[in-house]
């Protein structure tokens, strides 16, 4: 995938680049899912259409999948999900900041709460995956409401105290 994409971004890519590319293209594909990421973001239908030249809808996918936090947008990520036959699409990737919130919280009268973002991810990603093979995803209420408690900061008050 990065050799094909390497040799189109120099010959056919190179001369109609997205103007968010403002590096060179062999920085560029140092990261081809960083690249595919932003160029499902911000590339324009021409330049599109010169990248599925080269790329297939399974590169597509797991560029989807691996894609960095914070570089597709709600409507892209949407769009390029739908595209590929991903309807509803899956979470979007989140961005970690476990290390940050645990330092804040320690702070506040020791009481470091562990944040597991990846289990909360992998949780969504199933109960998405179990909806879409038709499923349906069964929440149980009042266990959603004893995590976010458990979760919760120190400030929300318990049930008992409203």
């Amino acid at each position: 995938m990065i050799y094909e994409i390497h040799t189109a971004y120099t010959r056919d890519i190179g001369c109609c680049a997205p103007s968010h590319l403002v590096e060179p293209p062999e920085e560029a594909l140092s990261d081809p899912i960083r690249f595919m990421a932003y160029a499902m973001t911000y590339a324009r239908h021409e330049d599109m259409q010169v990248i599925r030249r080269y790329v297939c809808d399974d590169d597509f996918r797991t560029a989807l999948d691996q894609a960095p936090p914070g570089i597709i947008d709600a409507r892209s990520w949407a769009y390029w999900n739908s595209k590929l036959g991903r309807y509803p699409p899956p979470p979007r990737p989140v961005r970690r900041f476990t290390r940050m919130m645990e330092t804040c919280n320690a702070g506040e009268g020791g009481h470091a709460h562990k944040f597991d973002l990846d289990k909360q991810r992998r949780l969504a990603r199933e109960n998405w995956l179990q909806e879409r093979n038709g499923g349906g995803a069964k929440l149980d209420l009042e266990e959603v409401r004893r995590i976010a408690r458990r979760n919760g900061s120190a400030s929300t008050p318990n049930e008992g105290e409203r």
